[in-house]
């Protein structure tokens, strides 16, 4: 039987951070399951900005308005991130949850944790796939996406498009790792084959902390 013909009319939804994983792991799930009802973006404590990546509403719903999904969210700290996504995960009891984990099998064991509360499946269309064919397989689907966030001493990537191959030899030049799973640098994807039309994103600054560096982008 098709996973697709298992799920039959339960919720399925997208675990959205903005960036490159999310939008890979959607990508292959979508080729089986056919359909995305509700991307799922928790947001700082403020409701500004996403937790993750620090992008604008605006811009995490104009994804979803590209993608053809409805977009959901909740807002937290980091402490109170697990007592919020179960909040989400009680709405969408005995449906699917999709997610981007590569290889940190710490975040993946608690995302089976808390999705078992309310019996949601979990999907993991990427989980134990090498690095590079990953990279490799968004480009070559035509992904298109910006890197937003560094680490401060990889601050001369920010602003690169991630798709352009003189931006993977930086990272080569770099020595690190090339899906920046340990938080080197962190993106925002604008066109590939999930959206209906591409996004027109604008920078329109820049901050810094003591240990990162950021642009400020929308539409």
């Amino acid at each position: 039987m098709q996973l697709s013909e298992k799920i039959n009319d339960k919720v399925i939804f997208s675990s959205w951070s903005g960036g490159k994983d999310s939008a890979l792991a959607l990508h292959r799930a979508l080729k089986e399951l056919k359909r995305v009802d509700i991307l799922f973006t928790m947001f700082d404590e403020t409701c500004v900005h996403t937790r993750a990546h620090g992008l604008s509403k605006r811009l995490i719903q104009a994804q979803a308005e590209s993608i053809g999904a409805k977009l959901m969210m909740r807002c937290a700290t980091w402490e109170t991130y697990e007592m919020e996504f179960l909040e989400f995960l009680k709405g969408v009891e005995n449906g699917t949850g999709i997610f981007g984990d590569i290889d940190l099998q710490e975040h993946k064991d608690w995302v089976e944790r808390v999705c078992a509360t309310y019996n949601v499946s979990v999907l993991e269309p990427l989980w134990l796939e090498p690095r590079e064919k990953l990279i490799e397989e968004f480009i070559r689907e035509g992904f298109k996406a910006k890197i937003i966030a560094t680490k401060t001493e990889y601050r001369e990537l920010l602003g690169k498009d991630l798709h352009n191959r003189e931006t993977l030899k930086l990272i080569e030049k770099l020595s690190i790792d090339i899906s920046g799973e340990n938080g080197e640098y962190h993106t925002v994807v604008y066109d590939g084959p999930i959206f209906k039309e591409p996004l027109e994103i604008k920078i329109i600054g820049k901050h810094s902390t003591e240990t990162n560096e950021y642009l400020i982008v929308n539409i």
